[in-house]
């Protein structure tokens, strides 16, 4: 790392607990209605931007609902996740905080669209708690496992991507942010069960891991 560093979030599955929802909507309601003659391993299309799983089911299986009602049925769930079952991972309040006082920019980078990612920032006080707020709907280009959205928001943030500390809990995540150069924290969660984290530069699994995982390796040089 150079004198200049940065800390990019991923939200689900990283600084909420929406992963293990989105599971559980995903494998016990959605996808049975939209590929009911294929097993889906989740892994597939996680970390994915929504409407993107859709094409990516559809490509390669073939699907049984409109695109329409798979948006529809996204956006329902998305409400009833992020404004009444997550919750925030703990301690992100001061560990920004502390990141604020040592000079380190900070984003949140989701496949999420901007206003799920508000329903989560104004749910839980964090409206003013980052720098930049990256959604990959902000850019014409492919979605996670693809490094483009990490390659985005290091020059928007205005620091090389090698200096950029990301962290990501999907195997998705992970590899897009390992292929954007970037250093990847992977956060191992129950949601994804055994996935491949060998992409990742550190892996921990708790709230006080990915503390001080980020301190360390975006403040040394501070």
């Amino acid at each position: 790392m150079t004198d200049t560093s940065a800390v990019l979030f991923d939200m689900d599955g990283v600084l909420i607990n929406s992963e293990d929802y989105w599971v559980q909507f995903e494998r016990e309601e959605l996808f049975p209605d939209a590929v009911p003659d294929d097993d889906v391993d989740l892994a597939e299309t996680s970390g994915m931007n929504f409407r993107e799983i859709y094409d990516y089911l559809e490509d390669e299986y073939g699907t049984a609902i409109t695109r329409e009602e798979w948006i529809d049925r996204f956006e329902g769930a998305a409400e009833e996740i992020y404004t009444e079952r997550v919750d925030l991972l703990d301690g992100t309040h001061d560990l920004l905080e502390q990141l604020k006082e040592e000079g380190v920019p900070t984003a949140v980078v989701s496949s999420s669209p901007h206003d799920w990612i508000g329903m989560v920032t104004e749910r839980f006080d964090l409206e003013d708690g980052f720098d930049h707020v990256i959604s990959a709907d902000d850019i014409d280009a492919a979605s996670k496992p693809e490094p483009d959205v990490f390659e985005h928001t290091a020059d928007e943030v205005g620091v090389s991507a090698e200096d950029c500390v990301v962290v990501e809990d999907s195997e998705n995540g992970i590899e897009a942010a390992a292929r954007a150069d970037t250093v990847v924290v992977a956060y191992r969660i129950d949601a994804h069960g055994d996935i491949d984290y060998s992409p990742a530069d550190e892996v921990v699994d708790s709230a006080d891991g990915v503390r001080e995982a980020v301190l360390e390796r975006a403040t040394s040089n501070n």
